[in-house]
């Protein structure tokens, strides 16, 4: 069975104190039953979420990291120092990653097996462009993106990714995919981790979906059977509107 898992981005939003004061009102919130929460706040905020989470079923994430573990690279953040901090989780190769900084499937798989030997949940980020899926590309897309971010995993490695389907055309723009979109495409990704890793393992890992997930269209996801979960970004800015998420994913 697997444990639906909704991680909220913060992106570049919050400063330390409004991190805090966000991750004290959700802790006094309590977490729905049946349904794993993390937050990914700011590099500059993951100590103090850290330590204002501490005792609490909220786990914490970060939304990026170099694959080294120490070195001359100016402005990263190591495996190391996330383990430090509290980290279970970080996100990788998310679309703003790829467009933005130029990040390469080759790069994020190098990340990944960071991640995964330093005892870190990689939530990776795979999706299409809406010129990709217009040009029916999408499957192709995330196929090439897929089996890129995780080639040379081992099959039991492999069970503990969770990979998170957001299609580039919906994330920030008020566009969601309809439930049957985004279940049609998680069910090709389990049936390509079946493929590359073996039908049990596909079995294990969670799928999310991403990409202007909001309370009001959060349950008809939600529920599709592939679906595992959300990774959500301008709706975890606000405690209420998260925990409505996770509510929905908890059903």
């Amino acid at each position: 069975m697997r444990v639906p898992l909704v991680a909220g981005n913060w992106k570049m939003y919050k400063t330390v104190a409004e991190a805090v004061d966000y991750a004290r009102r959700l802790k006094s919130s309590g977490s729905p039953a049946g349904v794993e929460l993390a937050v990914c706040p700011p590099f500059t905020a993951l100590l103090a979420v850290g330590r204002e989470l501490a005792g609490s079923q909220v786990g914490l994430g970060a939304q990026d990291m170099h694959w080294a573990e120490e070195g001359a690279y100016t402005g990263e953040v190591s495996p190391l120092m996330l383990k430090e901090l509290g980290c279970r989780y970080v996100i990788l190769g998310h679309s703003e990653r790829r467009q933005h900084f130029g990040e390469s499937d080759e790069a994020v798989n190098a990340k990944v097996k960071a991640a995964l030997r330093h005892g870190l949940v990689p939530i990776v980020c795979v999706g299409e462009t809406l010129a990709e899926r217009e040009a029916g590309r999408a499957r192709e897309v995330v196929a090439g993106q897929l089996r890129g971010s995780l080639a040379g995993l081992a099959a039991q490695e492999a069970g503990n990714v969770v990979v998170a389907y957001e299609p580039v055309w919906a994330i920030g723009t008020g566009r969601t995919a309809l439930p049957e979109d985004a279940q049609e495409m998680s069910a090709f990704i389990r049936a390509l981790l079946a493929e590359m890793f073996g039908r049990e393992v596909a079995g294990k890992v969670r799928i999310q979906y991403g990409g202007s997930v909001k309370p009001e269209n959060a349950a008809g996801i939600l529920r599709q059977p592939d679906i595992d979960g959300a990774l959500v970004g301008g709706a975890s800015l606000q405690v209420e509107s998260f925990l409505a998420i996770a509510r929905a994913a908890a059903k």
